[in-house]
């Protein structure tokens, strides 16, 4: 069995600013790079083997930090692991999203399918890579909503509007045996119905 806790990056302005991201690259701020060491102390509690990341460089720079706080190797970007791809939406805020694509259908943007067929691969090879060593991955809330989802569908309604993933947070997954189970939702599992008060984007 491998624990996999995968943490979300830090913040950045669009997420200030409530702008979807998606795959646009955007930087972390200076409340992110705080949250990424709030982060450190809070998994500093337990040994980690390494820290993998998602490429994109709010992720990599949320991952160099938790790496050089717990004196782990320098983290490995995992493809896989990188944001949905919301298309033409990238930018908007939500309520511009909305306004321009009521129906919901946005040119470009991921299936949520693909999505979890992606962030599940990106799993499944982290743990063969892993064995029975806990791992870090930094990621983003869509690939974190969409792996909860996976497994707890009633926990993260998708497109509620509701809920969020936090930036910073921490969610504890094992895997074993090919299969996926949710451990923490930032927080312990007594915790898990206080999910409706927590954020996914």
């Amino acid at each position: 069995m491998t624990r996999i806790v995968l943490v979300r990056h830090g913040q950045t302005d669009w997420n200030f600013a409530r702008r979807i991201q998606g795959s646009s690259d955007i930087a972390l701020n200076d409340v992110g790079r705080r949250q990424a060491r709030t982060a450190a102390d809070a998994l500093a509690d337990r040994t980690w083997s390494r820290v993998y990341t998602s490429p994109l460089s709010r992720a990599a720079e949320t991952a160099a930090i938790l790496a050089e706080c717990l004196g782990l190797p320098e983290p490995v970007a995992v493809p896989d692991l990188a944001e949905r791809a919301y298309g033409a939406a990238e930018g908007l805020t939500g309520d511009e999203a909305h306004e321009r694509y009521p129906d919901g259908i946005v040119p470009g943007k991921e299936s949520t399918d693909a999505l979890t067929e992606r962030a599940l691969r990106a799993i499944s090879r982290l743990a063969e890579h892993a064995g029975d060593e806990p791992v870090l991955a930094v990621t983003h809330g869509g690939v974190i909503g969409a792996l909860v989802r996976s497994v707890e569908g009633d926990l993260l309604p998708e497109g509620s509007g509701r809920h969020r993933i936090g930036n910073g947070s921490a969610h504890a997954f094992d895997f074993s045996g090919g299969a996926l189970t949710l451990v923490e939702l930032a927080g312990t599992a007594e915790d898990l119905d206080l999910v409706a008060e927590r954020t996914v984007d």
